[in-house]
């Protein structure tokens, strides 16, 4: 009863904003199926070899980078909620399109221009995430987005591998309807809210002072931080093998096929709806920030690690399930720490400068990711991972004691 209570708890002080705002991330990644079966769609569907699967993917990842900063860029020039709107309502029909590109350079080329639109909605929405929520509850309010995320994401993995195994079509058209949905809920909740804050915004900023014109420089010129950003780059090139490299493990290797794999990928995001609210309340009171993305960190080198034993199904569930437990210990906290680093009016620069290290996996991580595999076998892919991410644990720790203010830093 009591961690029941404590769970309860955990969801207590949210403001309606930031509940909505995880609502229309359900309603957008509810249908994000698309990119955990890439990777199987373009081998399997396509016949691209694995190699030109990669190079594929590595364009969703440089789309990524271009969005992230052109996100934060245009959300610091004309707001958050501008970007997020034309964001959802134009990756609608581009989603749609996309199974009408069946060669490796025009597939590429659509990836490309959808990935940028489509990212340019992740910095808007983290500092929408900030504005609306209330200053002690930050990090639970990026975890209840993230949990949105996950209710979606297991979703639509588990239906992605059912519709796949009928036609891989279904799979963009329910993609390009999720975008569609989310973009009319958040338009009609957002538009007036959004209007009212711009004028909050406008009479806050007469009453700046010394302290928060120091901290509007250029999230470009923080050094501290882009040395932080640079680790949270490594950090996801390993972790988000997840959306590539490993189903295609899971596939080529293991012998799943797309509906196990689908399942494998939505349990993954259902451990993550049952424990993130919980286990980030519990880090938030227990743990300093360093601490977590330590213990996070380390947790995700043994998740990886694991698979170099054997590729029995206990082994793989195993070794979800604490990439799943791990990933609730690094990403909120990651996106929390780089809110709390930026001024108000410099938020988009500093989530778009970190989401762009974030995304430039989506470049390095598929391309790497399906060499390594292809040319040393995946037994080393897995090994080589863990060994980089024991050290990026390491740096985690002492870039972050250096970039936050000592109370935040020590959890009190």
């Amino acid at each position: 009863m009591k961690i029941l209570r404590i769970y309860i708890n955990s969801f207590n002080g949210l403001s309606k904003e930031a509940w909505m705002l995880a609502v229309v991330m359900l309603i957008n990644r509810s249908g994000s199926m698309v990119l955990p079966f890439l990777g199987v769609y373009m081998t399997e569907h396509l016949h691209f070899s694995i190699k030109d699967s990669g190079i594929v993917l590595s364009f969703f990842g440089i789309g990524s980078v271009i969005g992230s900063w052109l996100g934060g860029f245009i959300t610091d020039r004309f707001g958050e909620f501008r970007v997020q709107v034309l964001s959802l309502f134009l990756s609608a029909p581009l989603f749609a399109l996309l199974p009408f590109f069946t060669t490796v350079q025009g597939l590429a080329a659509i990836i490309l221009v959808q990935s940028i639109i489509s990212e340019s909605f992740r910095p808007a929405n983290s500092v929408a995430i900030t504005r609306y929520a209330k200053p002690e509850n930050l990090t639970r309010a990026f975890s209840l987005n993230r949990m949105a995320i996950n209710l979606g994401f297991s979703i639509g993995p588990a239906l992605g591998g059912i519709l796949a195994a009928i036609s891989y079509n279904f799979l963009f058209a329910v993609n390009a309807l999720g975008a569609l949905a989310a973009g009319v809920v958040y338009f009609r909740f957002f538009r007036t809210r959004s209007r009212q804050f711009r004028k909050i915004e406008k009479e806050r900023k007469k009453e700046t002072d010394t302290i928060t014109i120091i901290k509007e420089e250029s999230a470009y010129r923080d050094l501290p931080f882009i040395v932080y950003s640079v680790f949270c780059g490594i950090f996801s090139v390993c972790f988000f093998q997840f959306f590539n490299t490993l189903p295609l493990f899971y596939k080529e290797v293991v012998g799943l096929d797309q509906q196990t794999i689908g399942y494998i990928l939505g349990y993954s995001g259902f451990i993550i709806v049952v424990m993130e609210m919980l286990l980030v309340n519990m880090a938030e009171k227990y743990l300093s920030a360093a601490a977590t993305l330590l213990i996070g960190t380390l947790a995700t080198a043994i998740a990886y690690s694991v698979l170099v034993i054997n590729h029995h199904l206990a082994t793989l569930t195993l070794s979800i399930t604490i990439l799943s437990l791990a990933e609730i210990l690094v990403l909120p906290f990651m996106a929390a720490i780089t809110a709390v680093r930026s001024g108000k009016g410099n938020k988009g620069s500093y989530m778009g400068l970190n989401g762009m290290a974030i995304a430039v996996s989506f470049i390095i991580t598929p391309y790497l990711g399906t060499r390594v595999a292809s040319d040393l076998g995946f037994t080393t892919l897995w090994a080589g991972t863990g060994v980089i991410l024991l050290a990026v644990a390491v740096a985690f720790y002492f870039c972050v004691k250096r970039i936050l203010p000592a109370d935040i830093a020590t959890g009190h």
